[in-house]
């Protein structure tokens, strides 16, 4: 595989990534953690039911605090999302939306929840008709139609890209994108249709006909797929064969040592559950990153 070689991977920089950093860091591992710190629901949060912080206290200081904690015991930190995750032989390999290569000997699932919606006409009564929430599961749906994406991050770039191997046509819907520069470059040299407005109705009878823009224009398209933030951990689990809980299959099912169903995944925070609560999520933090450490090392060990 190619990259640089962790031994702990971790997806997500919110409160049960750091913390999972911080222990995994201090069992003399290699980690790198993925993600914006501004992306975690915590970030914008005031805190005033944590134990052993007095007062009201920002989530963003929080957060700031606990990488720089997890960069001090020699945790490394990339703001980068993760657009897809491939599994060889016992090793795994992250593509970052810089278009650089990564690898793990063990990974951590730690972005949070979560499949925003847009909140307009159309969207709730065309879903699973036209209506898409991700890119990876039904792009296979849409091979020769004419279809759009709608979302200002890399899941948006990322899934259009994706769409040109089965549309016949694909337009972007965002009035900006923040994005890295290498992945802005490439969807200027791709096929994609990069439309600068916002999505104000999704319209059709029994499946999406047309798209009405904030512009006052319309678009006809046989789909939308709707990609407001950071790739969710759905779409990565279902890339290697993570598995997601029985019930609602929202989550991502973890034993007691947050370890999933495939040896050397684990997940923590909201990802695998509620309650939605810090204490929660560095708990579980906590214990997923002892043990991707401990197995991380039995794994390097084996192979020295």
């Amino acid at each position: 595989m190619s990259g640089q070689l962790y031994d702990v991977v971790i997806i997500g920089a919110g409160p049960a990534g750091i913390q999972a950093a911080i222990h995994a860091s201090r069992k003399k591992t290699s980690v790198l953690v993925l993600g914006r710190i501004e992306n975690s629901a915590l970030y914008g949060a005031h805190i005033e039911n944590y134990a052993f912080v007095a007062g009201v206290t920002l989530g963003a200081d929080l957060l700031s605090t606990g990488l720089r904690q997890a960069q001090s015991f020699g945790a490394e930190w990339s703001p980068e999302d993760v657009l897809k995750l491939n599994q060889e032989d016992d090793l795994f390999q992250f593509e970052l939306e810089s278009g650089r290569m990564v690898t793990g000997r063990t990974a951590i699932f730690a972005m949070g929840v979560s499949k925003k919606k847009l909140g307009v006409p159309g969207e709730k009564d065309l879903v699973g008709r036209g209506v898409s929430y991700c890119v990876d599961c039904d792009a296979n749906f849409y091979r020769g139609a004419t279809v759009a994406v709608t979302g200002d991050r890399s899941a948006a770039v990322d899934g259009a890209l994706t769409l040109l191997e089965y549309a016949a046509k694909v337009y972007l819907i965002a009035d900006e994108l923040n994005v890295s520069q290498e992945l802005l470059e490439r969807l200027k040299a791709s096929k994609v249709e990069w439309v600068r407005s916002s999505v104000e109705q999704i319209e059709g009878d029994r499946v999406v006909s047309s798209i009405r823009l904030t512009n006052g224009t319309a678009m006809e398209a046989e789909g939308i797929f709707i990609e407001l933030g950071s790739k969710g951990a759905l779409e990565l689990a279902t890339q290697i064969g993570v598995q997601l809980d029985s019930e609602s299959f929202k989550y991502i099912q973890v034993n007691r040592k947050q370890e999933t169903n495939l040896p050397g995944i684990y997940a923590a925070g909201d990802i695998v559950g509620p309650p939605y609560q810090m204490a929660k999520a560095v708990g579980e933090g906590c214990v997923a990153g002892m043990e991707a450490a401990t197995y991380a090392r039995k794994k390097r060990k084996a192979g020295e």
